[in-house]
């Protein structure tokens, strides 16, 4: 089993990795839309799913697979009307991908953050 780190400061406050990889298996934890060079974020909330996806390429390509990898991923948004406005974002970096996905709204820990984004990527 290997662990990927951000190094963000949240996964060593939470007990967490940000990513496991197990077999062919990579499990990426839910991603917000900081940049974690800079631990800055966007105020908006496509600008945030494209600070996601671009840790999650990071991380993927740190564990040995693609964005291509990706089967499954599970968004969650906190407001109905952040769905409109981050559609777009999805369908540019998985349209060619179609995982399966869920969407769910919810609350997330802080007020600035808008979406979630969680994935599972797998190389048979």
């Amino acid at each position: 089993m290997k662990r990927i780190s951000t190094g963000s400061p949240f996964e060593a406050r939470m007990g967490y990795s940000r990513a496991v990889v197990k077999g062919g298996w990579c499990f990426v934890s839910g991603v917000t839309g900081y940049d974690y060079a800079t631990m800055q974020m966007p105020p908006d909330a496509a600008g945030q799913a494209r600070n996601c996806f671009a840790t999650i390429a990071d991380v993927l390509a740190q564990a040995g697979f693609a964005m291509a990898d990706i089967v499954r991923v599970q968004y969650t948004v906190t407001a109905p009307d952040i769905v409109d406005e981050v559609t777009p974002v999805l369908g540019e970096v998985l349209g060619e991908i179609r995982p399966a996905a869920t969407m769910v709204v919810a609350g997330l820990i802080r007020p600035e953050m808008l979406i979630e984004i969680e994935a599972t990527a797998f190389k048979g």
